[in-house]
């Protein structure tokens, strides 16, 4: 299988602080992996990288086919409703319409708040938003970082229904984690310790899985 998105050598530093001395990555169609790792190991700037959005050192990354990016801070209009978000991101994506923005309204429960400013969304219902203009023209690969932030027990549950459909359809994502026990539902787990990602299966490292998910 050939992969959609590959990072190979990527370094970036800050002054004399080295925050990726080395990051190589492949991601397939379909593939889940996550990016785990200790405050500051950098794993914004890698995704960062990825994205496009961050200038680096040294490096390459390649990327086959289309790309959404959620940031963990949400890039939103405060004076621009929901509505207005998502017109305005489907015209900048050429799409046909609204229907995928409406059924991602619908699937992450915030139909209700579509004629509503962003400046008054609550901080989860603001990270829906995210999600759903990273989503909106069906991206070959999806980067989210730490997406579920401010999301309530229900919504965080649609949120892997929602990654299941998608890896069904072939989306490769990269997802930035901190919970452990949400780790055996993915693929492939990418520590990034020392400025390098270190790759292993959480099917085979016996820390078992999450008793609790759906």
């Amino acid at each position: 299988m050939t992969a959609v998105l590959t990072a190979e050598g990527v370094r970036k530093s800050y002054g004399h602080h080295q925050v990726l001395t080395g990051a190589d990555l492949s991601v397939d169609p379909g593939q889940l992996v996550a990016v785990v790792g200790e405050n500051g190991a950098g794993k914004s700037t890698l995704l960062k990288a990825l994205a496009g959005t961050l200038r680096t050192d040294a490096g390459s990354v390649r990327l086959s086919g289309s790309l959404g990016y959620c940031p963990q801070e949400a890039v939103l209009s405060d004076n621009l409703t929901v509505a207005q978000h998502l017109r305005y991101f489907a015209a900048a994506y050429h799409l046909p319409g609204l229907d995928r923005g409406e059924q991602l309204l619908d699937r992450l429960g915030y139909a209700e708040y579509r004629n509503v400013s962003a400046g008054s969304l609550s901080g989860g219902t603001r990270q829906k938003l995210n999600l759903t203009l990273a989503l909106l023209h069906e991206p070959d690969v999806l980067l989210l970082d730490e997406p579920y932030q401010g999301f309530d027990w229900e919504t965080y549950l649609r949120f892997w229904d929602l990654v299941g459909e998608l890896r069904e359809h072939g989306t490769a994502i990269v997802l930035i984690t901190h919970l452990v026990f949400e780790q055996d539902r993915f693929d492939v787990l990418a520590d990034l310790t020392g400025g390098k990602l270190h790759l292993r299966s959480p099917r085979t490292d016996g820390s078992g899985g999450d008793d609790d998910r759906r």
